[in-house]
């Protein structure tokens, strides 16, 4: 169905898919001829919110947001006109922030139509926080201080932007459901949502989350921001409502009564912190996200999935760590599963576009799309479903060796010979970044799973470390002989493996930039690492014609990495390898023109995939494992599906 956006419509609902004009009031349904509104999502006092897909982009998810001014504006063309200035205004500020922060939902566009005012967002599959709440019950003391965790230094990043939210409370907070990363939405437009522009007078504030200076005057200073969250917290810690949390004779939050009816507490130290963010006076409260961050990393140290000190790194680079999910996918691991790869494997697409050789391929964390880089110079993107060709990314001067999705997908890692490492906006194919530091070819490239982090390896012997959202150069990590042929992030995000021409893997603790261990054994150049999904294996694909599958220890122990298996059966270089997300199998590719699977506990051959007379550069799976992308020296791309046994 499409959902009629005239506010005035008897019957908004009653309009199949495909219609044009809705069959209740005639209004044009697609929004800027690109926009249908699928289902109404919230409603406010200064608007509503509708799921919607994008249909010029094969029916992108997207959320739009309807900004109705009140009635006497609407009339007069004036008026009207200022607030689509304001809202512009506005909307720009957002988007300048939203585009740089993987936790702030990106901004599509934004727009007037007939005489309402729309902003288009990105779509967060996930539950808000008031939902988890409803579902879960009152959230623990290590749920909060991870909340703040995650949250602060966003709050930080759009704070130093002059970007303040003046929204927030629990349902405005999604937990992204393909990495559980908490994502800001729906920032309020303070020139807007006011009385004056606004139907029914609504204020810019979420009712009962807000500071005095916003309820009264309109407002905002970052401490407002953190007055809200600090409700937040307390509303989940208790899960009372905030009539019941709030004394209005004596003007404070009596917060800790509810917890002690439940028979709960928080320690002193939460209990210090989340006061002061809801002092009634602004000037006693934090004046910043990155002060609430200080105390509540001086106060926890004691937990075991706090951030390990850094010294090479600055404080606020990486946010403390939250500890890991446990996945059904790394239970199964952890169990030893013995199910097996699916019988066969069928090309279901052949991708052409390439003019040379496909060095890497990437397939996002929906599944949903791949990336491959070539060494005809241009990054292409691709639909796994269709196969099509959505865009070409170019920029680059020279061959590109290797691409890597950010975790949440919205950004696209790029690099190679050129010397440079290039971030581009997946959504429009926008080049965000250039980095540029290496003195010789970038060889490879990836992405932190819990940070704002990327790392380079190239033929200049270093691994360098890079501020994600801002492109800073943080650390440079030296010690191989020789090239570095490819680098890999540990799921928890704090070991670096980086495999080397010098025919070795180093593991590199990322707090320190300390060099843990040196694996030796191939006996040529290394030109694959990765981790499987629980990281109690890392994978070395060699010239050597093997792949080795090591215990790493990470923690720094003089017992180094104990070496579990070798794999001997490809005839020629090992390329490539990639661990299935849900299942214990290893893919690698190589350049006698296979690739093979094979089973992690016992080193079993399971399956292997010809590719016909070409190498295999690039081998990568879809995160539910049914799909296996390749990459290939005859110029193109391949989409392998599982057929048979299912995983």
């Amino acid at each position: 169905m499409t959902h009629c956006l005239n506010p005035s419509c008897p019957k908004t609902t009653d309009n199949p898919k495909g219609t044009k004009l809705c069959l209740s009031c005639g209004s044009k349904l697609l929004l800027n001829d690109r926009y249908r509104a699928i289902e109404l999502l919230s409603e406010g006092g200064f608007g509503r919110t509708f799921l919607a897909v994008e249909e010029k982009r094969h029916s992108r998810s997207c959320a739009i947001f309807q900004l109705l001014p009140a009635p006497q504006i609407q009339g007069n063309p004036e008026a009207m006109a200022k607030a689509a200035e304001l809202f512009e205004q506005e909307a720009r500020r957002l988007l300048a922030v939203a585009d740089q922060h993987p936790q702030i939902a990106s901004v599509f566009g934004y727009f007037q139509q007939e005489r309402s005012l729309y902003l288009v967002r990105q779509f967060i599959e996930g539950q808000d926080l008031w939902q988890e709440l409803e579902e879960q019950g009152a959230f623990s003391e290590e749920q909060v201080r991870d909340l703040l965790a995650d949250l602060l230094p966003v709050l930080q990043f759009a704070h130093e932007r002059n970007v303040i939210h003046r929204h927030i409370k629990p349902t405005n907070i999604l937990r992204r459901s393909a990495d559980r990363r908490l994502v800001l939405i729906d920032f309020a437009f303070p020139h807007l949502l006011t009385s004056h522009f606004t139907r029914t007078g609504a204020k810019v504030c979420a009712e009962g989350y807000a500071p005095i200076e916003l309820i009264r005057g309109g407002f905002a200073h970052p401490a407002s921001d953190l007055y809200s969250l600090g409700v937040t917290c307390i509303h989940l810690l208790t899960q009372a409502s905030l009539d019941e949390l709030f004394d209005p004779l004596e003007g404070r939050w009596l917060w800790r009564d509810p917890l002690r009816k439940a028979g709960r507490s928080v320690s002193a130290q939460l209990g210090l912190v989340l006061d002061r963010m809801l002092k009634e006076s602004l000037k006693e409260r934090y004046q910043s996200a990155s002060e609430v961050l200080a105390d509540l990393t001086a106060v926890s140290s004691r937990r075991p999935s706090a951030a390990p000190a850094v010294t090479h790194l600055k404080p606020d680079t990486l946010p403390p760590v939250t500890p890991v999910q446990v996945t059904p996918a790394s239970k199964l691991l952890r169990r030893g599963a013995t199910k097996l790869a699916p019988k066969t494997w069928k090309c279901s697409h052949t991708l052409t576009g390439h003019s040379r050789s496909v060095n890497s391929v990437s397939l996002s964390p929906d599944g949903r799309l791949l990336a491959s880089g070539s060494a005809d110079k241009t990054v292409k993107l691709w639909n796994t479903g269709t196969g099509e060709m959505l865009l070409t990314l170019t920029g680059h001067t020279d061959d590109v060796n290797c691409v890597a999705f950010s975790p949440d997908g919205r950004i696209l890692a790029s690099a190679g010979l050129d010397r440079t490492v290039k971030l581009w906006q997946v959504s429009v194919g926008k080049l965000l970044l250039t980095l540029t530091g290496h003195s010789d070819w970038v060889l490879s490239v990836a992405i932190n799973p819990r940070f704002p982090l990327l790392a380079s390896g190239s033929w200049d012997k270093t691994v360098k470390l890079w501020h994600l959202a801002t492109g800073k150069l943080l650390h440079t990590l030296t010690g191989h002989s020789g090239g570095v042929r490819s680098v890999a992030f540990s799921p928890d995000g704090q070991t670096l493996a980086s495999g080397s021409w010098d025919k070795t893997v180093k593991l590199w603790q990322l707090g320190t930039g300390k060099l843990l261990h040196t694996l030796t054994g191939h006996t040529e150049p290394v030109s694959s690492v990765a981790f499987s999904p629980c990281a109690t294996t890392l994978a070395s694909g060699s010239e050597d014609k093997t792949v080795k599958l090591w215990q790493p220890d990470t923690g720094g122990l003089t017992s180094g990495a104990a070496l579990i298996n070798t794999l001997t059966d490809h005839a020629k270089w090992v390329n490539a390898t990639a661990f299935h997300p849900r299942s214990p199998i290893l893919a690698s590719g190589s350049r006698d023109q296979t690739i093979k699977l094979w089973h992690l506990q016992t080193g079993k051959l399971l399956h292997t995939i010809c590719e016909d007379s070409y190498s295999v550069n690039s081998v990568s799976f879809s995160p539910d494992g049914q799909i296996l992308g390749s990459g290939s020296e005859d110029k193109t791309v391949k989409i392998w599906r599982t057929v048979g046994a299912g995983l």
